[in-house]
């Protein structure tokens, strides 16, 4: 029974894991006022959440470099949509 719990989650991790933490890294990479600092603490979120997801389909490594990309491209891109926002104003 057990097995099958994990294979379950772990199926429905993969599916979701991606979407949700390019999600989280989106929201959350806004966290700073300068690009380097929205991009790093993106980075930062998005290697935790990564390495979360990754360690329970069994390869946290993994997913916290993937986590940790998504968050620096969401930080980078929250920063540019502010830079943006604020200049056109």
């Amino acid at each position: 029974m057990r097995d099958l719990q994990m294979k379950l989650l772990s199926k429905t991790l993969r599916h979701l894991g991606i979407p949700l933490l390019a999600s989280a890294a989106l929201i959350l990479g806004g966290c700073g006022t300068t690009t380097g600092s929205r991009t790093v603490s993106g980075a930062a979120m998005g290697a935790a959440g990564g390495a979360a997801i990754g360690s329970m389909s069994g390869n946290a490594g993994t997913g916290a470099l993937i986590g940790a990309g998504a968050g620096a491209l969401g930080g980078y891109v929250y920063d540019q949509q502010q830079n943006t926002h604020y200049h056109s104003n």
